[in-house]
């Protein structure tokens, strides 16, 4: 039997504000042809407007049962393309993007009190890309990399500690060394939904579809 929410918890949750700020406004009219240029002004809006970590975005994927997955990582790129990570290819992302090629992703600015949602099949880029991807990042970023299996079972927090001080130790004396699973993805966009948000719950949502000859089709959506 489950047990009852504590109203402490209950109380909390319900005492806490959304958009607690003044929110801009969004004319769709004024939208340009293709998903890609709206995204890069509102990223760039959202980083003038102080938002943390707007890079970050939740990844979401279906596992081998058909059910749903998600978690969160950053954006690498947004190009003609489409929009661009990296993570290994043995790592349970990795894995069940090779069984299902296909991802939605989400960003949420609530400084600006905008989402930008993203749906497509996904690529994996060459080798070539995927290495620059890596050895363009922070000592860190490919210490992270070097250590342990993403995704699998780790025996210890100790086992943990030690594999991350010699990924380290490896990243600042070989800093070109290969992560041969690490991979470059790019989510191809099938559909791009900007959603802006209204305090009087007035939200516009446009929604961006490619038709079958590759051009953009633009819809409003009822909030």
């Amino acid at each position: 039997m489950n047990s009852p929410t504590p109203p402490a918890f209950r109380d909390l949750l319900h005492a806490q504000r959304v958009w607690d700020t003044e929110l801009p406004s969004f004319d769709p009219a004024s939208a340009p042809a293709a998903p890609v240029p709206l995204f890069h002004a509102w990223f760039a809006e959202a980083v003038a407007a102080g938002q943390a970590e707007p890079h970050t975005m939740s990844l979401a994927t279906a596992d081998a049962e058909g059910l749903p997955d998600v978690r969160t990582l950053m954006l690498h790129d947004a190009d003609e393309r489409g929009w661009h990570f990296a993570t290994h290819a043995t790592s349970a992302k990795g894995r069940q993007l090779a069984a299902r090629p296909y991802a939605a992703l989400g960003f949420y600015w609530p400084a600006r009190g905008r989402q930008v949602r993203v749906r497509g099949p996904v690529v994996r880029c060459t080798p070539a890309e995927s290495h620059a991807d890596l050895h363009a990042r922070s000592t860190g970023a490919l210490a992270a990399a070097l250590t342990g299996a993403q995704s699998e079972v780790v025996g210890s927090l100790a086992e943990l500690h030690r594999a991350a001080d010699a990924a380290w130790d490896r990243a600042r004396a070989e800093p070109d060394t290969e992560a041969p699973t690490w991979t470059r993805y790019v989510v191809e966009p099938a559909e791009v939904e900007f959603f802006q948000g209204d305090a009087r719950r007035r939200h516009i949502r446009l929604r961006y579809r490619r038709q079958g000859d590759g051009d953009w089709v633009r819809e409003l959506l009822w909030p």
